[in-house]
């Protein structure tokens, strides 16, 4: 099938640093790309070369004339006041009827679709967002980490959609289980190239690590030959007799050639500083009530986690995960009842937006210096520093020129040099690449101390939790199963959803 979207020997820098340089993919109406790479490799600035809000400093995006091509907007498109329908009806031009039929899709039905849109949670946001993006009818998509502030059930949502969906598309996401779940190919963005490979991002991990091992062989067979001729030529070039067969061998060195292999990756690997293994209950609420002045969240919250639970906090957008954990760090006041931790807990809070917070005339240096504790030494800065691959002269880099990603991890890192005891993490690995997250996740497995997360991310939540809270109407209960029950019990609740449509 013909190419409906072509990168054409893209360069782009910011300052020093390269991120394309003679970049080139090609890709067609019925590929659906999987967009992987380390965070600071482009994949958003692509996303935005593609779509037009930036430029590329050479090279060119040629589209086909079949191309319909659509995007999940960043930003937020709608008026305060405006309802789902009156939105949907005004950005895309569409009939009432047409709008509602394709808000089914994400069952924004009925009454939401007279609600204010900025009165709906951040997933139903997202889900009006995506309806938007099908009503010009498109054939490829392009969707920057779609999957960042979703809750679960959308996220299966948006799933069953793109499975179904008659049209290619281009995915960045960090979530290994989504891009599984959805994609046929994958994109790799590193060292400044685009290697797009015709398989999962799974079958494409383990191709390029067979490569990459089978490249290091063959250079080592070739270094071996090298070795040999040269030996031979260094002990008879002298000899006439043997002078022709030195010369022999010479071009026989000149014309091999090792295979030339990509700049080496750093490996994320994540240490946490250890703690001692505590006994007894680290947390404990009775008849808690939880909200804000005007609006109660959930009431009569009963809950006891021992030392050394993991506990994932689970539940739709809206229904009060934050809340919850705004309240047990102490952001926010209890609306009624009491908490308390265990004796000694030290609480450390990562909040979904902290990375606003950050102080961007900082270094990573200093921002991470100033956020460890009194015992922590100058060593032990710069090795958590690695440990997030702010490795080098990296640490003298300037927070304001860090990436998203960057940003991220240089957060993360900050908070657990703290040094405590008890870790409560709001969506720690959005804008983090998959690799990360998974060092983040084992590092969370062999941490001794306390974790409340709420994370949508599959792969994650299922490497580290051990308890699980579930956040619904109004209340906050222990969910009696597994993750794993948890999640096939919402995929068959949203399946039933859906065909009942």
């Amino acid at each position: 099938m013909p190419a409906v979207l072509q990168i054409a020997a893209i360069h782009k820098r910011f300052g020093s640093r390269v991120l394309f340089d003679d970049a080139t993919v090609a890709m067609n109406s019925e590929q659906k790309v999987g967009f992987i790479g380390r965070n600071g490799a482009g994949k958003s600035t692509l996303c935005k070369i593609i779509i037009g809000q930036e430029s590329a400093d050479s090279g060119q995006v040629v589209r086909s004339a079949d191309l319909r091509l659509s995007y999940l907007e960043q930003h937020d498109p709608f008026t305060p006041s405006e309802t789902v329908c009156a939105f949907l009806m005004r950005y895309t031009g569409q009939e009432a009827w047409r709008c509602g039929e394709i808000a089914a899709r994400f069952q924004l039905k009925n009454e939401l679709l007279e609600t204010p849109v900025k009165s709906l949670s951040g997933g139903y946001q997202t889900r009006v967002k995506l309806t938007a993006m099908l009503l010009s009818e498109p054939n490829f998509l392009i969707l920057d980490e779609p999957s960042n502030y979703l809750d679960l059930r959308t996220l299966v949502l948006l799933e069953e959609f793109l499975q179904d969906f008659d049209g290619g598309f281009l995915i960045v996401s960090h979530d290994r289980e989504f891009l599984k779940k959805t994609c046929t190919h994958t994109l790799e963005a590193e060292n400044g190239r685009l290697t797009l490979y015709p398989g999962t991002v799974e079958e494409y991990l383990t191709f390029k690590q067979e490569q990459q091992a089978q490249a290091i062989s063959t250079n080592e067979t070739i270094e071996k030959k090298r070795q040999q001729l040269q030996k031979f030529v260094d002990r008879f070039r002298a000899k006439a007799s043997k002078a022709s067969q030195a010369r022999s061998k010479m071009k026989q060195i000149e014309k091999l050639k090792t295979i030339d292999l990509a700049e080496a990756q750093s490996n994320v690997k994540i240490r946490i500083p250890s703690l001692p293994p505590r006994n007894g209950v680290a947390f404990r609420c009775k008849d808690l009530s939880i909200g804000y002045p005007e609006k109660l969240v959930a009431k009569r919250i009963h809950v006891d986690v021992d030392h050394g639970a993991h506990v994932a906090v689970l539940g739709d957008n809206g229904q009060g995960k934050t809340t919850f954990l705004r309240t047990i760090a102490g952001d926010l006041a209890p609306k009624e009842g009491t908490f308390r931790w265990g004796f000694n807990c030290e609480v450390a809070y990562y909040a979904q937006h902290v990375v606003t917070a950050l102080d961007r005339t900082q270094d990573v240096f200093t921002h991470l210096e100033s956020r460890a504790a009194p015992s922590v030494t100058r060593q032990e800065v710069l090795a958590m520093a690695g440990s997030f691959l702010f490795r080098g002269n990296d640490v003298k880099k300037s927070v304001s020129v860090l990436s998203g990603g960057e940003c991220a991890r240089l957060c993360l890192a900050g908070l657990l040099l703290r040094k405590n005891s008890v870790l409560l993490l709001d969506e720690p690995t959005n804008h983090l690449d998959f690799e990360t997250v998974e060092a983040l996740g084992a590092a969370l497995c062999q941490f001794q101390g306390t974790v409340f997360l709420i994370s949508h991310d599959r792969t994650f939540v299922n490497m580290i939790a051990t308890q699980i809270l579930e956040v619904k109407d109004g209340s906050v209960v222990q969910y009696p199963g597994s993750y794993s029950d948890y999640v096939y019990h919402l995929e068959t609740q949203v399946r039933k959803e859906l065909a009942a449509n």
